[in-house]
């Protein structure tokens, strides 16, 4: 079964930054800077995890992983979602990326 999970970090170095925002755009949807949703089952949290581990300095990094709960199914209501409220600016959209031939 997969969970909703809000995944947040707070990491120090920039080259550090730059390899964990990676990974994460790997398993969710940025919701703002450092911030995002996932929808992990057990294992893909378990490389997650394992992923980051390898990266984060664990004396001056911080790395944040909330369970929201189980996951919607297709044939019901996001009842996730609708946990998330936005005031102000909507939040983070990351732009389609195409191939580039040169």
């Amino acid at each position: 079964m997969r969970h909703v999970y809000l995944l947040m970090y707070d990491i120090a170095d920039p080259k550090r930054l730059r390899r964990v925002y990676r990974v994460c755009m790997g398993a969710g949807d940025p919701l703002q800077y450092s911030v995002f949703r996932c929808e992990l089952s057990k294992m893909e949290r378990h490389l997650l995890r394992e992923r980051l581990w390898d990266i984060i300095h664990h004396g001056e990094d911080r790395v944040m992983l909330v369970d929201l709960g189980p996951a919607p199914r297709d044939d019901g209501p996001d009842t996730v979602s609708g946990r998330f409220i936005c005031w102000g600016a909507a939040p983070l959209t990351v732009p389609e990326r195409g191939a580039v031939v040169v």
